[in-house]
């Protein structure tokens, strides 16, 4: 049986199978996103008394907004910042540096 989880085990590039799964984690969160929240809003706009000033302030605005800034950073960890090992970076500039000054 194919293990999906390995990519060497199943000939795919490490590399690339670990930017494919950043991306479907980050679509999967989208989704769950836009559902809840949706929820959330359907909840507070059929939900009060419209006449009362209280009821018409927009309570889902805030995990709307609070979920969003962590969902942005999903977004920039799997298509913008690829290549966000630290310790990865910081070995090849070493190596850069190494051949320099040899």
């Amino acid at each position: 049986m194919e293990n999906y989880n390995d990519p060497k085990a199943s000939g795919k590039d490490p590399q690339l199978w670990e930017i494919a799964k950043r991306r479907a984690s980050f679509k999967y969160h989208l989704a769950t996103y836009v559902v809840i929240n949706l929820f959330f809003w359907a909840i507070w706009f059929f939900t009060g008394d419209r006449d009362d000033i209280r009821e018409k302030y927009p309570w889902p605005i805030w995990p709307t907004l609070g979920w969003g800034v962590g969902l942005f950073f999903h977004f920039l960890g799997a298509y913008v910042f690829l290549r966000d090992n630290s310790a990865e970076k910081e070995y090849e500039k070493l190596i850069r540096n190494k051949k320099n000054n040899q």
